[in-house]
This record gives structure tokens, C-alpha cells and sequence, in this order.
């Protein structure tokens, strides 16, 4: 089972077709392909029945942590999947991951059963699904996304996603790709992530196309879109019928 730990800033920028062609173009001699390369990547995202991982992240706290389970593509029986949990602490990001088949991740992840390999970064999971208590899957995210590390640094990196798309059925990594969009077709979502200073060559290109830092949590996109469709269907009265449900939106303050 392999595991890994990150530590950096990440940035992130909302481009649309002419930024994201006045990138590309700046980045050529600088950045090169990362393993992964252009991949769909799939998310799905834990958290209690009443969101509250999403809300408090949202609250934008000093602190913040959420859960979710990754694969970089479509999986099979026995495909490698990672658990990864993420914190950030001010400005920084910490990420720890570990691999394990996508059936003992979510028997793990759901059914608590314990994973055939510990190790400190699996004693991390176990305390936050043990402080967090009622952990499920809530929602799945997709995205194709385009990844480059700089061929001077390779803790530089750069990652374009588009076609974000989110759904709150089929929460599996082995069903296919379909759900919501959260941007427009010519919109693409570009991240930056680095142990330090930005090249000079990105900060020129970013200022002279006028591309600005946005705060963008894709899973907190999705909650929002989650909470004003509850509360369409509410005002619609089409839970009329269904009074257990409405009344579960309701304590749960998503209607």
C-alpha cells in the first residue's frame, strides 16, 4: 500500500478560452508533462449527514480538513484507489494519502473495517473518522484535468480542470463519468501549487491577461448548487408526501 504526504501553497485562477491559450503558450518552455499527464480524475467526498466538513470549510476557518477517496480513472475489480485526507492551516496545505483496493477503501471508509496495512498516515484516517463519527459518502466529482511540473522544480506545479461535473447518486469509483457542470464549457480551472515563490515568467503572463486569484472549492460549489436545488424542490412543494425527508432538510438547514 503506498502512501504520501504534501506540503505546499496552492492558488487557484478561473480562466476563460483566451487566458487559459495566453498560459499554455507562456508555460511551453518552462513546464513538462506530470505523470499522470491529461486524466479524468474521480472524487468521491465524505462527510456527515449534515455537511458540516463542507459548511465549516466554507466559514473559511484558520483550520479546515475534508475526506475523500481518488482514482485517476475508471475503476475495475482490484484497481488501486487513494484515501486521501487534506488539511489546511492558514495558507498551507497538507495532504496524506494512502493506496488500497477500492473495495477495502470503501469497506474501510464505510463499514470501518480495518485496512491489511497501518501506518501513520492510516492512524490519521482512523482518528478523523473517529472524531467526525457519522462519515458517508456525499458526493461525487469528476474532472478532466491537464497536469505540468516545472522541469526545473518539481515541486512547481500546474493543473488545468475543466468539465467539472458533480452528482449526489452512484457514488462509486466504479461507475462512469455524468453529473452537473459547475462551469461553463470554455472555462477552465487552473491550479497552482508550490513550496514557495511563483516564477516571474507566470506572474508576468497572469497580470498582463488580467487573471486574478479566486477562492474555489469544487465540493463547495457543489454543496451550494446541492442547497439551492433543496430549496427549489422545497418551494415547489414537490417533497410534498415525503414529510420524513423534508423534515431531515430541515434540521439539516439544506432547504
Amino acid at each position: 500500500m503506498g502512501a504520501g504526504t504534501f506540503e505546499r501553497f496552492e492558488t487557484k485562477y478561473l480562466l476563460n478560452k483566451e487566458q487559459k491559450e495566453a498560459v499554455y503558450e507562456a508555460m511551453k518552455p518552462y513546464m513538462r508533462d506530470d505523470k499522470f499527464g491529461n486524466s479524468t480524475i474521480r472524487n468521491i467526498y465524505f462527510d456527515r449527514p449534515d455537511f458540516r466538513l463542507i459548511r465549516d470549510s466554507l466559514e473559511k476557518p484558520v483550520y479546515k480538513e475534508k475526506l475523500r477517496l481518488r482514482s485517476y480513472k475508471q475503476v475495475a475489480d482490484g484497481d488501486k484507489v487513494f484515501i486521501e485526507l487534506k488539511k489546511k492551516l492558514k495558507k498551507i496545505v497538507y495532504k496524506r494519502r494512502i493506496e488500497a483496493s477500492e473495495a477495502d477503501a470503501m469497506n474501510y471508509l464505510c463499514k470501518r473495517k480495518e485496512l491489511k496495512e497501518q501506518s501513520q498516515i492510516s492512524k490519521e484516517i482512523d482518528y478523523f473518522l473517529d472524531f467526525y463519527g457519522d462519515i458517508k459518502p456525499k458526493v461525487f466529482l469528476s474532472y478532466d484535468r491537464c497536469a505540468y511540473y516545472d522541469k526545473y522544480d518539481s515541486d512547481f506545479r500546474m493543473t488545468f480542470d475543466s468539465n467539472i461535473l458533480w452528482r449526489e447518486q452512484d457514488l462509486s469509483l466504479t461507475a462512469g463519468i455524468y453529473g452537473k457542470p459547475l462551469l461553463d464549457d470554455s472555462e477552465a480551472l487552473l491550479e497552482i501549487k508550490s513550496a514557495g515563490a511563483v516564477p516571474l515568467w507566470l506572474t508576468k503572463v497572469l497580470s498582463e491577461n488580467r487573471v486574478y486569484k479566486v477562492s474555489f472549492s469544487k465540493y463547495g460549489m457543489a454543496f451550494n448548487n446541492i442547497i439551492s436545488e433543496n430549496r427549489r424542490l422545497f418551494n415547489r412543494k414537490l417533497l410534498v408526501g415525503n414529510e420524513e425527508e423534508v423534515r431531515e432538510r430541515m434540521v439539516y438547514g439544506y432547504v
